[in-house]
């Protein structure tokens, strides 16, 4: 388990590397979509299940983002 964690911590390093390459309007248009994927999720799924090591990364990610969000 803490190897999977490990590997998923690795790939968000990674993805945030590659975000630097990216212009201002790729970024926003990608978290257009993911919002808008995630409303299709939500209308679909009443309760989801995140395992642990999406909690895990989840809580850490929200860390990040200023309390007044």
């Amino acid at each position: 388990m803490a190897l999977r964690l490990l590997y998923l911590i690795v790939l968000r390093i990674f993805g945030w590397i590659a975000l630097l390459a990216r212009s201002q309007a790729s970024k926003d248009a990608e978290i257009l979509v993911l919002r808008h994927q995630l409303a299709v999720l939500r209308r679909q799924v009443a309760v989801p299940q995140p395992s642990w090591a999406d909690r895990a990364i989840l809580s850490a990610l929200a860390r990040l983002l200023p309390r007044r969000r």
